[in-house]
């Protein structure tokens, strides 16, 4: 469906999300933590 590409990319922005969510608890709860 992805490329590898593609595929990181995704990878790469859903570790983003964790690391900006765990630095600004605040900024909402996604149930990860």
């Amino acid at each position: 469906m992805f490329g590898n590409n593609g595929f990181i990319l995704l990878v790469v922005i859903f570790v983003l999300l964790v690391i900006v969510g765990n630095n600004y608890p605040t900024g909402g709860d996604y149930g990860w933590s």
